[in-house]
């Protein structure tokens, strides 16, 4: 039985759903950050986990993200972002403002810029009703850049340099929102109000009957 929600797919990292045996489980996946941030980004789990992509993406392609759980707090606000510095920084692809994760799946698109290199997908979710906390997880994934095949091949000899640029090409897209984190920052979200991002990027959707005019709570 599920409580809370978690992404499904892409598989996240320690997901206990997979197979992949040589990677840690965690069987309380469904709980959210630690309230002082100490575990801000993805529990940190980028950090101890063997790190297996679990999805290809090629850049400009669209693509779904499958959320799995039943305890949807009343919905909330969620964003789907992208990090190729494993988890330092992590860009928004899609914000979904009102209404999530009351869908199972959300769709978002690669930037067309972006170079090859391994990343990490994000969704993040800030609950409308229930105590006031972040929940992240994190999945590996390959994005394939646009890129000549040669030019790709020797961009995969040197995954430091391919990484940097994957980042670089993130520069322009809003950062990640980041809330209810004592030691991130003072942000906090206010309950029974579906959060409206700062800077929610260009592609964005609204339910929950929240629009396009909606007034910051």
């Amino acid at each position: 039985a599920f409580s809370h929600m978690q992404m499904r797919d892409p598989s996240p990292l320690r997901d206990p759903h997979s197979n992949r045996t040589k990677e840690p489980k965690d069987y309380n996946i469904l709980t959210p950050l630690h309230s002082d941030g100490s575990d801000f980004t993805c529990k940190g789990y980028q950090w101890n986990t063997p790190l297996t992509p679990v999805a290809s993406y090629k850049a400009g392609g669209t693509y779904e993200l499958t959320l799995g759980g039943s305890a949807t707090h009343g919905g909330g606000s969620c964003q789907i972002s992208l990090s190729c510095d494993n988890g330092v920084n992590f860009k928004v692809l899609k914000s979904i403002i009102g209404g999530c994760p009351l869908q199972d799946t959300y769709d978002f698109t690669i930037p067309d810029n972006v170079q090859s290199a391994q990343c990490l997908l994000a969704w993040t979710w800030f609950n409308k009703i229930g105590n006031r906390e972040m929940y992240m997880n994190c999945a590996v994934v390959n994005i394939i850049g646009a890129r000549s095949s040669k030019r790709a091949v020797q961009d995969a000899k040197n995954a430091e340099y391919a990484t940097a640029s994957a980042q670089a090409a993130l520069r322009s897209l809003p950062d990640l929102y980041v809330a209810n984190l004592a030691s991130i920052n003072s942000c906090k979200t206010v309950e029974t109000v579906d959060q409206v991002f700062d800077n929610p990027g260009a592609d964005v959707a609204y339910g929950d009957n929240v629009s396009p005019s909606y007034s910051k709570g």
